[in-house]
């Protein structure tokens, strides 16, 4: 039930927070502009102490990297949790934040860390090949994936829904029996509702998500499935033509990919997850992206070592 409410939370306060984003000027909306992202009273993201002594002796990866750069994995069309902005290149959203406090705790500022945007499909291949050293976005932590590469946390948790047109009369995924269903290739969501028991007469796998919504508003398909934190920023862009269904079918904890084996780096992300929950940082944080619409920040989940 914790992890349901979790993801709840989140899912209303972003839903406030891309609403917030389509105000335009002198509409009402500019009453509560300095509450709005860059306005004077909005929460700011914390600092994060770097920790220039880190040492991971044992750990493969920390060892290629350290005195260098630690190249980190996201998304960049997810608002409110991995943002790219396409004008300024400035990265934003909860996943962003997380990815900076870890690198932190390993001994990188902010000048030292690389983003690197990262399809749902390359993302083990990434991890496993080097091509990033940690992964941060909307990644669920689960069985299959283990076998390919290890996961800290989770730092977070969220759930399955759907995203339909404002007239759909759809309340759940047992109502896309011969319909055509959108998800980003190789993620969870995309198996999920390949399930037989639901019946659906397409399920169509994109590069991203914002592809799928394009989709949707073209009348190609009929739903994009996702976590319902994802679909909430994508509904508010789209006000008026799209919605959220509302009823979320599964529970997605959000974990930190890194390279199987390396257990020295996956213990540092761990403890590092929970200094920052112990801090405070991980709360002001959640404020500063996720929760810009006043929403109390959620519990953070627990830590799953194994």
């Amino acid at each position: 039930m914790k992890l349901q409410k979790t993801a709840l939370v989140a899912c209303a306060a972003l839903t406030l927070l891309a609403t917030a984003a389509c105000g335009k000027e002198g509409s009402p909306d500019d009453a509560g502009s300095s509450k709005k992202p860059g306005g004077s009273n909005a929460p700011k993201a914390p600092a994060y102490k770097v920790n220039t002594a880190a040492d991971l002796k044992g750990s493969p990866v920390w060892e290629k990297i350290k005195g260098k750069k630690i190249t980190i994995g996201t998304k960049a069309d997810q608002p409110g949790l991995g943002f790219e902005n396409p004008g300024t290149k400035e990265r934003t959203g909860f996943d962003i934040e997380i990815a900076r406090m870890i690198a932190a705790d390993l001994g990188f500022d902010k000048d030292h860390i690389v983003f690197k945007t990262v399809p749902s499909e390359a993302r083990e291949t990434q991890i496993s090949s080097g091509g990033v050293d940690l992964y941060v976005g909307t990644y669920t932590i689960n069985d299959e994936r283990k076998k390919q590469i290890d996961f800290g946390g989770p730092y977070y948790v969220a759930g399955q829904d759907l995203l339909v047109k404002k007239d759909s009369s759809a309340k759940g995924p047992e109502d896309l029996k011969g319909k055509k269903v959108c998800s980003a290739t190789g993620s969870t969501s995309l198996e999920r509702i390949k399930d037989k028991k639901y019946g659906v007469k397409e399920a169509k796998a994109q590069q991203g998500y914002q592809l799928c919504v394009q989709d949707l508003v073209n009348g190609t398909v009929d739903a994009v499935t996702t976590d319902d934190a994802i679909l909430k920023g994508y509904a508010a862009q789209n006000a008026g033509a799209l919605k959220v269904v509302g009823n979320p079918f599964s529970e997605e904890p959000y974990g930190v990919g890194l390279k199987k084996g390396d257990k020295v780096l996956r213990e540092a992300v761990n403890k590092a997850l929970e200094a920052h929950e112990k801090s405070g940082d991980w709360k002001k944080a959640y404020d500063a992206t996720l929760g810009l619409s006043g929403a109390a920040a959620p519990t953070p989940p627990q830590i799953v070592r194994y």
